[in-house]
């Protein structure tokens, strides 16, 4: 008979996006195992104050501190608002908290991933930004906390779970590969590739996602972020790491071990698969998810990505070999011209070109610590803006 599982007092960071969502729904259908204990989201008031009434937290957060006003009149007395970057690091300290859920997109989860691990706890991550940042920091500063990194990414958390008693690295890891939709554009001939629109960028063919990873789907962005994540998460090198186009989705990421065997972990396209192993590790747990009809899967694909189509893989291959700050840099440039191509300031394809004209002007730092980062991050983000400006 194995243990009983206690229940984890969960922070969750990032709860009214996709992944927060989908967090909530696994602790409804899990109260004996998990209980959420805070709740922080950037600037959505309604639907932040009717998850607080819903869980029956007494601490959240909103990054936004303009609307502190707005969220007050929407929750009960006893709740205390924390504002701003100081108030997501003070629900990441939370005394009674064991682990934190990393979900807010883009670099606002940095430091209170970094606060949460100075406090012990341990760090489930969905945010990729946070790696692909400081990885090197952030792994470094677990080792020494003694704290877990637990991924929430379906790639990554398929990774945790094919490795699980294989840890030898090199002995005994050949290859860890990420498995990738393809996007919307998948079959795309590469000559109307310039022609995309963010109506068709934002249909993803398999997942529900929020419009900056979905658009990052579209890109292959979403995986070269996520091969620099594998590299800080597993230890590997990041020449042994690869991506391999699965159009249905059902695998979500493989390793190949030196013997040749390959183990891959397959479920349903359904968030909640990670999030609730995240949560519940070392131990499984039936919760509300359904298994696999492997009969009625009828078949499974893979191809090769079109790395001259779509040039993201090989720009975060570079960026991850040459490391340093130009992780730093690649992300926060693509965050960049995202958000120039959703306001229609950028063509489709301006989006890689953006990225890789910043890092080309980039002169990377080797060693990092948390301000060079920032700064990096900063430098990147004004020269993709100025970059996007020129082409107006």
């Amino acid at each position: 008979m194995s243990a009983p599982i206690r229940k984890r007092r969960v922070v969750l960071l990032g709860s009214t996006g996709s992944i927060g969502c989908s967090t909530l729904k696994v602790a409804r259908e899990l109260p004996e195992q998990i209980e959420i204990i805070a709740l922080a989201a950037s600037g959505n008031v309604e639907k932040l104050a009717t998850q607080a009434r819903e869980t029956g937290v007494r601490h959240v957060a909103l990054y936004d501190a303009t609307k502190e006003s707005a969220l007050r009149a929407l929750l009960p007395a006893d709740v205390q608002i924390h504002l701003g970057a100081e108030g997501l690091a003070e629900l990441a300290t939370l005394a009674e908290a064991d682990i934190v859920l990393v979900a807010i997109v883009g670099t606002a989860g940095l430091h209170p991933a970094l606060a949460a691990i100075e406090a012990g706890k341990d760090l489930a991550i969905a945010s990729k930004e946070i790696l692909v940042m400081a990885g090197e920091i952030i792994t470094a500063a677990a080792e020494k906390r003694g704290v877990k990194l637990l991924p929430v990414d379906s790639e990554h958390n398929a990774i945790f779970q094919c490795l699980d008693g294989h840890r030898g690295g090199e002995t005994e890891v050949t290859r860890l590969i990420l498995t990738a939709s393809g996007g919307p554009f998948r079959t795309l001939p590469a000559d109307q590739i310039a022609h995309v629109t963010l109506a068709q960028a934002l249909k993803h063919p398999t997942w529900e996602m929020g419009p900056k990873i979905t658009i990052d789907s579209a890109t292959l962005f979403n995986k070269g972020l996520e091969m620099i994540e594998a590299r800080w998460l597993f230890g590997i090198g990041m020449e042994r790491i690869d991506v391999v186009v699965h159009p249905q989705s059902i695998i979500h990421s493989m390793v190949e071990f030196t013997d040749g065997s390959v183990l891959a972990q397959l479920s349903r396209t359904d968030m909640c698969f990670p999030i609730q192993y995240a949560l519940t590790w070392p131990q499984r747990v039936k919760g509300g998810l359904r298994p696999l009809d492997l009969p009625a899967l009828a078949k499974l694909e893979f191809e090769a990505p079109r790395f001259t189509d779509f040039p993201a893989l090989n720009l975060a291959r570079r960026a991850g070999l040459t490391g340093g700050t130009l992780p730093a840099v690649f992300n926060a440039a693509n965050e960049v011209a995202v958000d120039a191509f959703r306001a229609e300031k950028l063509p489709f394809p301006g989006i890689w070109q953006c990225v890789a004209a910043a890092m080309d002007a980039h002169h990377v730092q080797p060693s990092v610590d948390l301000d060079s980062v920032v700064a990096a991050d900063r430098w990147a983000r004004e020269t993709a803006a100025t970059y996007i400006a020129a082409l107006a």
